[in-house]
């Protein structure tokens, strides 16, 4: 496919004109390596190596091992679709976000090999959205959207099978593979079944305050560690009883990802969802 007929139809499918973004500012390191547009607007076409496009590979974040990856296949002609155009590491507070590595970025013009981003628009509310692809894994029935995010609507309400916060954390472990954390400030019981869920960094008061006014008490989110940055956040949840889960902010995110291959499969392109390691950290 020719690369240009593939962004014009992503941009159709997925960038309205209310979303906006704010990566480039915080990509001054890799500046020499973004398309025009990319400077301009934060999201879509991040790096135009490519005229043509033979596979897409998705990932949640650029990091080194996913670009090694798909250099170690030797393949050219490709483009790597991710959800963000920046590497999330806690760890390494407070530069949270850390910029894609500049020889391995040469390499990827050498194979042509673009890079496309949809943060906030793949955030946004829809069948391929961060949140709405979480709620579906954890077996949630999403039913409204909620969590105004840069033009977006970043979270979901929606109901579940289960009545007792412990049996979600069990399915929530069960379906990110690993541990995750539960603050349990709501109680035992999942209120009226149903739950709040904001893939990726959600645990913010204001996400708070809109599930507190539905009244919700229990959240699944990504990232949920106590420190000085989520204090207030935290707090709120203990004052409004509000049960809160995290499960990282790789391992919620990965499952609108893992869907983006099947979209990409659907409009004739060979695609693979590329693994990477969660951030444990994050909870």
């Amino acid at each position: 496919m020719k690369a240009v007929q593939l962004y014009k139809q992503l941009e159709k499918d997925f960038i309205t004109p209310n979303l906006s973004d704010d990566w480039a500012e915080h990509m001054t390191s890799v500046a020499d390596f973004l398309s025009g547009s990319f400077k301009k607007r934060s999201m879509g076409l991040v790096c135009d190596f490519a005229t043509e496009i033979n596979k897409v590979y998705t990932a949640v974040f650029p990091s080194k091992p996913v670009l090694r990856r798909i250099l170690n296949d030797g393949t050219h002609d490709a483009m790597l679709f991710v959800h963000h155009p920046s590497i999330w590491d806690i760890r390494k507070a407070p530069e949270v976000f850390q910029q894609m590595d500049r020889g391995l970025l040469q390499q990827f013009k050498d194979q042509r090999i673009s890079i496309y981003n949809l943060h906030v628009p793949l955030d946004n509310f829809g069948k391929y959205s961060t949140s709405v692809t979480l709620a579906k894994a954890l077996g949630i029935k999403s039913e409204k959207p909620f969590a105004p995010y840069f033009g977006s609507l970043a979270g979901v309400f929606g109901r579940i099978d289960l009545e007792r916060v412990q049996n979600l954390r069990e399915r929530f472990e069960e379906v990110m593979g690993h541990k995750v954390s539960l603050y349990n400030y709501g109680g035992s019981k999942i209120k009226d079944k149903t739950v709040a869920v904001v893939a990726g960094g959600g645990n913010s008061v204001e996400v708070l305050e809109e599930i507190a006014k539905a009244g919700v008490n229990t959240f699944v989110t990504g990232i949920t560690v106590k420190n000085d940055h989520s204090q207030k956040a935290h707090d709120f949840s203990k004052e409004n009883k509000i049960n809160v889960l995290g499960g990282t902010h790789y391992s919620t995110e990965k499952f609108a990802c893992i869907a983006m291959a099947d979209y990409f499969k659907k409009i004739g392109l060979t695609s693979e969802f590329i693994e990477d390691k969660p951030v444990m950290e994050d909870m």
